[in-house]
């Protein structure tokens, strides 16, 4: 009787992730019938919500910043909640107030439109320092504590906040404490001249149909669940964790750079870079799955000098040249 041989260098995953590959792509293909182009930016924004991670939207008006966000919530089975922030905007109209119930004689908790499961917030750089700053305990614990008492989020709880980088008159910079807690800060870019053809293509073709009804659902919460404790599992080796602590620690002694990434930006690269693998069917994570992540975790985490935003030096090229410098375990 003959053996059968084993290839050793056949690759088996570990992990059923067909599911999770095949999720995905539906979820690109519904976006795709709407956006066109913004490729890093939709695997982003899929790569939060299976990390369970918010992200920033940067970019000028009228790339699709807003209407990304809000077609690939209807692309989940869950609830989706839009708040402008203005100027004028104040915590309570966020969060939520006590009313007073003259039937019970009691004050009662009206939730306001953060409790939700996708909370879209447009141009949250427009509102000041009291109102942003409502969000810190959201963000982070996923509860809102109000006259004592805590609520909860539902999951999943994810933000998906966007600014425009152009305009400064009427605007408040994001704190640092609160910039930490985006998991990603993603910079779209004016579309090819070939996307820009595309785009005016399929309006022109699309006639009286209202774009967000062309988009069906995908997942609902308890996939979604199923999905991000899948990424959870992804094996990393120990010599890419040094390589991501390593990269980190690289932007707090940098002499370009006044303020570095915390512990949160390590621990954020480990986990997009897991669902990134998983987006790719292998149950580890590469190299290179960290260094296509690593910019958009850090750009928004640290502050360049003085001198060096002088002369024009960006983020992302300081992140590069740490990335270049830092020498790839093998």
């Amino acid at each position: 009787m003959e053996e059968t041989q084993e290839n050793p260098l056949e690759f088996n995953s570990r992990l059923d992730l067909k599911n999770l590959q095949e999720a995905v792509e539906k979820i690109k293909a519904e976006l795709g019938k709407v956006i066109v182009g913004q490729h890093d930016m939709l695997e982003m924004l899929i790569i939060s919500i299976l990390t369970d991670g918010h992200s920033l939207i940067e970019g000028v008006p009228g790339v699709a910043k807003t209407l990304t966000a809000k077609l690939l919530a209807k692309t989940l089975a869950v609830d989706f909640s839009r708040i402008q922030f203005t100027p004028d905007l104040m915590p309570s109209d966020i969060l939520g107030t006590s009313i007073f119930n003259v039937k019970t004689s009691e004050f009662e908790f009206k939730q306001g439109p953060v409790f939700s499961n996708i909370v879209l917030i447009d141009e949250i750089n427009r509102a000041p320092a009291k109102t942003q700053a409502a969000l810190f305990e959201i963000m982070e614990e996923r509860q809102v504590t109000m006259d004592g008492t805590e609520y909860k989020m539902q999951p999943p709880f994810l933000v998906f906040a966007t600014q425009n980088p152009v305009e400064q008159e009427g605007t408040y910079a994001l704190p640092e404490a609160q910039l930490d807690r985006f998991l990603f800060k993603i910079n779209v870019p004016y579309p090819s001249l070939e996307e820009e053809i595309h785009i005016l293509e399929n309006e022109h073709h699309r006639k009286d149909a209202f774009v967000l009804d062309s988009v069906t659902q995908v997942l609902n919460a308890k996939q979604i669940a199923e999905y991000q404790h899948t990424i959870k599992q992804i094996i990393i080796e120990s010599n890419l964790l040094k390589y991501i602590a390593a990269i980190v620690d690289n932007t707090r002694t940098n002499a370009n750079l006044f303020l570095g990434a915390s512990p949160r930006a390590s621990l954020a690269i480990m986990n997009a870079s897991k669902a990134l693998a998983a987006m790719n069917g292998r149950d580890f994570v590469t190299p290179d799955d960290i260094k296509k992540i690593a910019p958009s975790v850090l750009r928004h985490r640290i502050m360049l000098t003085p001198e060096r935003e002088m002369e024009g030096i960006t983020a992302d090229k300081v992140v590069q040249q740490i990335i270049e410098t830092i020498e790839i375990p093998r």
